[in-house]
C-alpha cells in the first residue's frame, strides 16, 4: 500500500493519497474472498496502475503506511473480536462454529488467507492518514483500500471486517471538535452512523438506496441519532434509478447546509463506487464525471462557455472546495473496471488535473477494452425519484438541521498521544526469517526527512 503526496501551493500545503498495488508484496489487492463473491481486492491493483498511467504519480511521493496493531483497532472494536480475527484462518475455521456466528463470519464475511493482515493493512492506511492530517502534514489524504463503512464494533457485516472510518475519525477527534462523515456508497454506512449515533462531536451524513429489502435495511430518513447525537445523524433514502442531475443537486444543497450550519474541523469522505451504474450490485444511474458544455453569447464577438459537472466525481470536487481537512476513502464497487476508473477520474480531482478520456496503455487495459475510454455513461435504470420525493427528503433534512445547536462545543481537554508503535529491533530479529515488505520499509530512512543544522525540516519556515 502506498502513501503519495503532492505539494498544492507555494505554502507547501500537502496532498497524501493512499494507493494499493499488491504483485510485489502480497497486499490488500491480492487477497481473494472466494471464487462468487463479489468482491475483488484486485480491483486496487486496477485503480494503482490507470492511476500510474496517468501520469499521476509523478505529481506524488510515495509512502508506505504501518499495518494497524492490534490494540489500535481495539479503540473501537471489542479485543475480543479482534483477537477472533487475528487467530481464525480457512483451516481451523470449522472449529470455531459458535464464534463464526457470534461474529457474523460466514457467506458474505468469509474466513480467507491472510484476513487479519488484510484488515491491518488497510485500517493502517487511514489510521495513518488521519495522523498526517492531524499534524498538518497533508491538507487531503486518500485511502482507496479503506472505507468498510459496515463493520461493528463486535461483529463483521456486509464485506467489512474492521470499520477504518470509525477508527479514523477516532484519530481526528483528538485534534478537532467535529468532524463531518459524508458517505456516497449505495449502501447505507451504518456502522459509521452506529458508532457515532449518541454524540453530537461526528456529524453523519449518508446518501444511499432505501427500501425493497436493499442492504443493510437501515438508513431511513428519521434515523436522526439519539441523547447528544440527536439530529447530527442525517439520513437521505433514495430509490433506484437516480440520475446526475438529481443526485447532484440534492447533495450539493445538503452538504452546504451541512457546513454552514455544523462547522467541521475535518471530513471524511467515503466514495464508495457501487452507486455508479451497471455496478453488480448497484441500482443508481450516476456518471463518473458527466461534463454538459452550455454556451452563453455574452456579445456578438464572445461567447462564454459554462461546462456544467455532475456525478460521482462532482461530489468529491464540491467537497474539496470547503478547504477543510479532508480524508478521502474508497468503499463499495463491484464492477471492478468502473470501480478503478472512478477512483482514478476523483484522485485527478483531487489534484486539480483534468484526465484524457482515452485510457494511456498500461497492465489492466484489457479490462477497458473495447471503447478503452476513462468516464461511463449514465444508466438507463427508471428513475423513481420524483421531484415531489426529493423535495419532501430534502425539506425534512433541512428542518432536522435547523434543531441543531450551531457549531457544538466541547470543553478544552489534553490532546491524547497518538498510539505507541514498538520500534524495529534487528538485533531480535532472527535471520533465518523472511521479512515482510512493511517491515523492511520501515528500516529504510528517506533522503529528505533527517537533516542537521539549516537543513531540519523540522525548522523549515513556511511561507
Amino acid at each position: 500500500m502506498l502513501y503519495l503526496s503532492v505539494r498544492l501551493t507555494q505554502h507547501f500545503a500537502l496532498l497524501f493519497i493512499c494507493l494499493t498495488c499488491s504483485e510485489a508484496n502480497g497486499d490488500v489487492g491480492s487477497v481473494y474472498f472466494g471464487p462468487n463473491h463479489p468482491m475483488k481486492p484486485h480491483r486496487l491493483c486496477m485503480t494503482h496502475h490507470l492511476v500510474l498511467s496517468y501520469e499521476l504519480h509523478k505529481k506524488m511521493e510515495i509512502y508506505r503506511p504501518h499495518k494497524a496493531y492490534p490494540v489500535e483497532l481495539a479503540q473501537f472494536h471489542s479485543a475480543d473480536y479482534v483477537e477472533f480475527l487475528h487467530r481464525i484462518t480457512p483451516d481451523t475455521q470449522h472449529l470455531f462454529s459458535h464464534e463464526l456466528a457470534k461474529y457474523n463470519l460466514g457467506e458474505d464475511c468469509p474466513v480467507f488467507e491472510n484476513l487479519f493482515e488484510f484488515c491491518q493493512i488497510y485500517a493502517g492506511g487511514t489510521i495513518d492518514a488521519a495522523r498526517r492530517l492531524n499534524n498538518q502534514l497533508c491538507d487531503i489524504a486518500i485511502n482507496w483500500a479503506g472505507g468498510l463503512h459496515h463493520a461493528k464494533k463486535c461483529e463483521a457485516s456486509g464485506f467489512c471486517y474492521i470499520n477504518d472510518l470509525v477508527l479514523g475519525i477516532l484519530e481526528l477527534l483528538k485534534y478537532h471538535a467535529r468532524v463531518l462523515y459524508i458517505d456516497i456508497d449505495v449502501h447505507h454506512g451504518d456502522g459509521v452512523e452506529e458508532a457515532f449515533y449518541f454524540t453530537d462531536r461526528v456529524m453523519t451524513v449518508s446518501f444511499h438506496k432505501f427500501g425493497d429489502m436493499f442492504f443493510p435495511g437501515t438508513g431511513d430518513v428519521k434515523e436522526i441519532g439519539e441523547r447528544e447525537g440527536k439530529f447530527y445523524a442525517i439520513n437521505v433514502p433514495l430509490k433506484d434509478g437516480i440520475d446526475d442531475t438529481s443526485f447532484t443537486r440534492l447533495f450539493k444543497t445538503i452538504i452546504s447546509k451541512v457546513v454552514e450550519t455544523y462547522v467541521p474541523g475535518a471530513i471524511v469522505l467515503q466514495c464508495g463506487a457501487d452507486s455508479l451504474a451497471r455496478d453488480r450490485l448497484g441500482c443508481f444511474n450516476l456518471s463518473i464525471d458527466a461534463g454538459n458544455s452550455s454556451i452563453s453569447a455574452v456579445d456578438v464577438k464572445v461567447s462564454l462557455v459554462v461546462v456544467l459537472f455532475a456525478g460521482h466525481a462532482e461530489c468529491v470536487r464540491f467537497v474539496k472546495k470547503f478547504n477543510l481537512p479532508l480524508l478521502v476513502t474508497g468503499g463499495g464497487g463491484y464492477t471492478k473496471e468502473n470501480v478503478a476508473r472512478c477512483w482514478t477520474v476523483e484522485t485527478g480531482v483531487l489534484l486539480d488535473t483534468e484526465l484524457p478520456n482515452e485510457i494511456p496503455d498500461n497492465e489492466y487495459i484489457k479490462y477497458f477494452a473495447p471503447e478503452n475510454s476513462l468516464r461511463i455513461p449514465n444508466g438507463h435504470i427508471e428513475n423513481l425519484n420524483s421531484k415531489s420525493y426529493l423535495s419532501t427528503i430534502k425539506m425534512q433534512v433541512l428542518e432536522n438541521l435547523r434543531c441543531i445547536q450551531h457549531a457544538p462545543s466541547v470543553q478544552m481537554q489534553e490532546v491524547p498521544p497518538d498510539f505507541y508503535i514498538p520500534d524495529f529491533d534487528e538485533d531480535e530479529q532472527n535471520p533465518d526469517e523472511r521479512i515482510d515488505q512493511h517491515t523492511q520499509d520501515k528500516q529504510i530512512q528517506r533522503d529528505d526527512e533527517y537533516y542537521e543544522g539549516e537543513n531540519d525540516n523540522d525548522h523549515m519556515e513556511v511561507g
